[in-house]
């Protein structure tokens, strides 16, 4: 089917919606860090088990996802999604009235399950419904409504909570509101005009793989697609980096005692749709998706080392230059390693989401590192991140078993 850039608009621009509700749901635990420590009495270490609880969601629920999106398709997996991110949003109501950490990790594990079904359906709906070699470009316009509202969320939740005198009972009355507003926007995008779409090869005739998908026919499971397991790494690492400077920009605004420490994440989310519209304009128009990877990881590397040789008073306006550095790596790691998987794109693209665990991985090393060391020190870690990424750009994603 050819799809023109006319008649994929109206289905960019509600998945694209249905992102910023993700980037929303993403940014809720940037602002928890600070806020858990206090209103349920835990170490540094501790609290970036919110990132853990969430991220871990899409390690357990990587298989799982695959099989809903073979069943109810991209647009049914999204709407899907929603319901359970209304319910986890629903059950930190109770954790908040028990003052229960357990319980309100559940919730974001909960919630967590359904960001992870919505980033598998969504990335591969959108790098598949046009051209491969443009799918970053289209990618990057999903990371703007993300980041957008990845920080508004905290802005909105700082108009209940107040970092600076934290009463936990302050988060009922916002987490039910969000809670309806998920669910009741589940039920309209049932409704939505949003077209199904297959990836070239995908339940199609063999003859028909054989011609667009190169070794896809012959293959019998995605483990003998090596660009494909690779680029799990690369995305483990990806969404690690990533919200190594997302998820604790906050958080060390508020250790070195600068005002308002909740807005900080705005100074990432910026720079990284500073990114987003380089990936919109330039790819692939003037630089192709490999070369657009390769220079962000460069560009990373750069950034990582000035943050750990300035003085922290310094270094921290160097971290949202981090935003700018990763923006890039997710749209052009994606379309990489579910290019040429015909029949297993699905079950490729639930395979990448397991490694989003990254996300909640890399940030939970970071704080225990943070606590035992220094904030500062503790952002080195993003430096064998980027290596490794740079491999992927450079020779993983090429690796073809014929």
């Amino acid at each position: 089917m050819e799809r023109n850039k006319k008649n994929i608009i109206v289905p960019l621009l509600l998945v694209g919606s249905m992102n910023a509700i993700l980037g929303f749901a993403l940014g809720v635990n940037a602002f928890f860090i600070p806020f858990v420590k206090q209103a349920f009495h835990v170490t540094t270490a501790m609290s970036y088990l919110i990132m853990l609880a969430t991220f871990s969601a899409y390690l357990v629920f990587g298989g799982v996802a695959g099989n809903i999106l073979k069943k109810a398709g991209y647009k049914g997996g999204m709407v899907i999604a929603l319901i359970l991110m209304a319910a986890g949003f629903l059950i930190i109501v109770p954790s908040a009235k028990t003052v229960n950490f357990s319980l309100f990790l559940l919730a974001l594990f909960i919630n967590g399950l359904g960001q992870a079904l919505l980033t598998a359906a969504y990335s591969t709906y959108v790098s598949i419904i046009g051209p491969p070699e443009s799918a970053a470009s289209r990618i990057s316009f999903m990371g703007i409504c993300a980041k957008i509202f990845y920080a508004m969320a905290s802005f909105i939740l700082a108009v209940f909570i107040d970092l600076a005198n934290i009463e936990i009972t302050d988060i009922i009355a916002p987490f039910y509101i969000i809670a309806l507003v998920l669910f009741v926007m589940g039920i309209i995008y049932y409704f939505s005009p949003l077209p199904e779409v297959k990836a070239i090869g995908e339940e199609s005739g063999e003859a028909e793989e054989t011609q667009h998908t190169g070794s896809a026919h012959i293959k019998k499971s995605i483990w003998q697609f090596p660009h494909l397991l690779l680029g799990v790494i690369a995305i483990f690492l990806t969404v690690g980096v990533e919200y190594l400077a997302l998820g604790t920009i906050n958080d060390y605004a508020y250790i070195l005692e600068l005002s308002s420490p909740h807005n900080y994440v705005w100074y990432v989310s910026l720079a990284m749709i500073a990114g987003y519209l380089v990936g919109i304009f330039f790819i692939p128009k003037y630089i192709s998706q490999t070369q657009a990877l390769f220079s962000s990881t460069i560009v990373g590397i750069f950034i990582s080392l000035l943050i750990l040789l300035l003085p922290d008073s310094i270094s921290i306006f160097m971290i949202p230059l981090l935003g700018l550095a990763n923006a890039l790596l997710w749209p052009a790691v994606w379309p990489l390693a579910i290019a040429d998987l015909g029949k297993f794109t699905k079950s490729g693209s639930a395979l990448l989401v397991t490694g989003i665990v990254g996300a909640g991985i890399i940030p939970l090393i970071f704080g225990y590192f943070a606590q035992h060391f220094s904030y500062q020190m503790a952002y080195a870690i993003g430096l064998p991140a980027y290596l490794f990424i740079m491999y992927y750009a450079l020779w993983g994603n090429k690796i073809r078993t014929k």
